[in-house]
């Protein structure tokens, strides 16, 4: 019973681990996507303020994400 118990707990805390792994991957994605992404296609003719947007967004959702995986740890 109590091997049962500390067998699941272990899963427990290695799906945690991959889960959070995840949403750590998805905001090193968001960023790299979005705000790298955005920074280096701005040209000087282009209309900044729709490259503007998505950087911020870029920005808004990588600290969103690893906030996630930072709460699924704890």
């Amino acid at each position: 019973m109590q091997e049962e118990k500390k067998e699941r707990k272990e899963k427990d805390n290695t799906r945690r681990e991959k889960l959070a792994s995840y949403f750590f991957d998805l905001s090193k994605l968001s960023f790299a996507g979005l705000v790298i992404g955005g920074i280096v296609s701005i040209k000087p003719e282009m209309d900044v303020t729709v490259e503007g947007c998505r950087v911020v967004f870029g920005i808004i959702s990588t600290f969103v994400l690893a906030r996630m995986g930072n709460v699924i740890l704890k």
